[in-house]
């Protein structure tokens, strides 16, 4: 299996390949910010597919939040072709939890430490937080996630 940074090289000459000026553009930037990335700083490092993957919310984040600032100033041209470029990004994203989905795996660390004979309280928000983030990572928004959390052991 390939990393998604492998993945995003490959789909450079597919889209070369089938002329998809847009696609060819948004992947290319990516790639750059993701070099741009690895080379900042003092010592050059290579970026695992959970950063790889932060930094592709981030900049879907990025074109969404353009699209709605180009959508209330009358740009609809403008703000559809940063709309197209978040879709082209969220594409190489995991797929989105549910929030009965994250709720499941709050319930499932909350059992294995009331298996493991702790009563869970909120002094223990972090023994559960992080098996839970290491499952969700990026697939849920870790504030929503905390408030779960929270309000299980509330």
């Amino acid at each position: 299996m390939s990393t998604l940074k492998e993945r995003l090289h490959g789909d450079v000459v597919i889209h070369m390949k089938d002329r998809n000026k847009v696609a060819l553009t948004t992947v290319r930037n990516v790639l750059g910010e993701i070099e741009t990335r690895e080379k900042s700083g003092k010592t050059p490092i290579e970026l695992d597919d959970a950063q790889v993957t932060g930094l592709l919310q981030k900049e879907a984040a990025k074109r969404r939040d353009t699209a709605k600032i180009y959508t209330e100033a009358g740009e609809a041209e403008r703000a559809a072709a940063e709309i197209a470029e978040a879709e082209i990004i969220e594409a190489y994203l995991p797929q989105a939890l549910t929030r009965d989905e994250v709720e499941a795996i709050v319930d499932e660390a909350i059992a294995a430490l009331k298996a493991d004979g702790q009563e869970p309280s909120m002094r223990q928000m972090g023994a559960v937080m992080k098996p839970v983030t290491a499952k969700v990572a990026g697939r849920y928004d870790g504030k929503t996630v905390s408030e779960i959390v929270r309000s299980r052991l509330a």
